[in-house]
């Protein structure tokens, strides 16, 4: 094992991973052993035991009660220890420690959106301080999805109309993968994210500046826009996607499903985000969910600021 990973299990980078791979290798390798076992005893049974010519007759076979109690108590013993040390570590991951830092974590299709205790509210990419305890409290704004960050071993499902939670502490500064493991829809597999780890007084300033400090509309607005996976569905160079390119949009005519028309004006592109399905652009599937109307007013004027300059 260590902290750049082995063949079963990817990097180490949590207080709590050591644990996870410690008792996945403890069951991996009794799994092993009780494997090889059964297998050779069976290979030795299959020679040993074999009929030599046609009118052979075995010998009636007897039970060993000592045997049969011997791997009664080596399988209860096993198990015991398989599941003391599980419920340890499954105590380990579900009860964060006193004074973990909590943010607030909003899934829907198909983006991640992160409210800090500050009020500060970030999609796509969740920021927190390394070497200290860190706490989600999630929930869903639609449909069932699932946080995992492979490097920390947390995983957990994130419910609509119910919360969840799930802690970690990331032992360096670096950046970690997210992904959603539940299928939540045709563009599940876009439903990424990164951790970034800070050293506490680097997070310190990256929180002070997070709103978008020191961008103009257009620069804010293309990190939103990657932020919140519209280049899942959207392309900037006029390739067709799920959804209509943004290369051009702004000031061009619009032919919806409905038979009517309309320029995409500026409130065209804001209709657009908050009430998707009020102007289906003909050709494109309705598969736009409703919950980018949750953005902030700056982050919507963001946002329509850079589709206007994509050209």
């Amino acid at each position: 094992m260590g902290d750049k990973g082995t063949f079963w299990l990817p990097e180490s980078a949590s207080t709590v991973s050591g644990d996870v791979d410690s008792l996945f290798y403890l069951v991996t390798w009794i799994s092993v052993v009780i494997f090889v076992l059964v297998v050779a005893a069976m290979v030795y049974f299959m020679l040993r035991y074999r009929r030599r010519h046609e009118a052979q007759v075995g010998a009636p076979a007897h039970e060993s009660k000592w045997f049969e109690m011997s791997t009664i108590m080596v399988s209860t013993i096993l198990v015991l220890i398989v599941f003391t040390w599980g419920f340890q570590v499954y105590l380990k991951l579900n009860i964060a420690p006193p004074g973990a830092y909590e943010i607030q974590v909003t899934a829907s299709q198909w983006k991640w959106d992160y409210t800090y205790p500050d009020g500060t509210v970030f999609a796509g990419d969740l920021h927190v301080p390394a070497d200290r305890p860190v706490r989600l409290v999630m929930s869903s704004m639609d449909v069932l999805h699932s946080f995992f960050v492979p490097q920390f071993r947390v995983k957990q499902d994130v419910l609509p109309n119910r919360y969840s939670s799930v802690w970690f502490e990331a032992t360096r500064a670096d950046t970690f993968d997210v992904y959603c493991t539940e299928y939540c829809g045709n563009q599940h597999s876009g439903m990424l994210g990164q951790v970034i780890a800070h050293p506490q007084d680097e997070f310190e300033d990256w929180l002070a500046s997070a709103g978008g400090g020191g961008l103009s509309p257009e620069e804010y607005g293309e990190r939103l826009f990657g932020q919140n996976n519209c280049n899942t569905c959207h392309s900037i160079d006029g390739s067709r996607l799920v959804g209509p390119t943004m290369q051009g949009l702004f000031g061009s005519q619009r032919q919806f499903a409905s038979g009517e028309s309309a320029v995409a004006d500026e409130n065209y592109l804001l209709s657009s985000i908050v009430a998707p399905a009020a102007q289906v652009v003909e050709g494109y599937p309705p598969a736009m969910p409703p919950s980018y109307g949750s953005l902030s007013q700056d982050q919507l004027n963001a946002l329509v600021a850079y589709i206007k300059s994509v050209q």
